[in-house]
């Protein structure tokens, strides 16, 4: 399988990466969060988005990312490609990504993007994070469960926006079309550094799905939510040697909640 050479960049980051915080053990996230998920007439057709690589339950520290393999709109089923939409930021001194996007019809809309592999030294593997996140125009609740084709993603069970702090979310694990029995799903919150967590093991939430590929989770703060569905698919060669190691391929899903006030 060919990657672009600009794969060598992730490579070397993620040494430095580790070499200035490998005593920190925290699930890394793609983040693909819009200024809003749903669009009418008072927030207006254009929506900005953040593409950062980071940790978001405790505020970073960021990553390098470098420009995804795709990044994308989907619309009655039709895919637009908004690569040239990025622009080019930096997070915590590293690299990452703005974007804006203009919504004209009503409808769903499902945001996507395909990073570069990227090579975790400590875990001996690459991770690949096919993320996506759904955004309503103009209160039409149509395609809100749409899938773009990732090999992981999470098929929507609870619709992705309008939801209330507290309710639960409920999502299906799906590897090539099909269900994943028992998958292993990793859920961080969004902090913007307001939370305190009581100890390490509160920065990531860890749930299993059933023997249909079934979770369900309720999200106890207003804001923003990642659901991270991994397995293990496939190898590639390692950044310094022919030796093959795994690749970690992660459905990635991006909800919010709002409070009931």
């Amino acid at each position: 399988m060919f990657f672009p050479t600009h794969l060598l960049s992730t490579v070397s980051m993620s040494l430095m990466f580790a070499a200035s915080y490998g005593a920190v053990a925290q699930a890394h996230f793609q983040k693909l969060i819009p200024s809003t998920n749903v669009v009418d007439q008072d927030t207006g057709r254009h929506v900005t988005f953040d593409l950062t690589f980071t940790h978001p339950m405790t505020n970073g520290p960021a990553m390098d990312m470098v420009e995804p393999l795709r990044f994308g709109m989907q619309f009655d089923g039709e895919k637009i490609d908004l690569l040239g939409a990025l622009s080019a930021k930096t997070v915590d001194g590293w690299a990452a990504f703005d974007a804006e996007a203009t919504l004209k019809a009503p409808g769903g809309y499902a945001f996507y993007v395909e990073p570069v592999p990227y090579f975790e030294p400590a875990e001996g593997k690459y991770i690949i994070q096919y993320t996506k996140t759904i955004i309503d125009a103009y209160d039409s609740g149509e395609n809100w469960d749409q899938m773009v084709g990732f090999p992981v993603e999470i098929e929507p069970l609870t619709r992705p926006y309008g939801i209330w702090t507290g309710n639960v979310f409920s999502g299906m694990v799906r590897h090539n079309g099909n269900p994943i029995p028992f998958a292993e799903i990793e859920v961080e919150y969004a902090n913007d550094g307001s939370i305190t967590l009581p100890n390490a093991t509160f920065a990531t939430q860890v749930i299993k799905a059933d023997a249909n590929g079934i979770f369900h989770y309720a999200m106890p703060k207003d804001g923003w939510w990642v659901f991270a569905a991994l397995i293990e698919d496939g190898t590639m060669a390692a950044p310094t040697s022919d030796k093959q190691v795994p690749i970690e391929r992660g459905g990635v899903l991006w909800v919010k909640t709002d409070p009931m006030n």
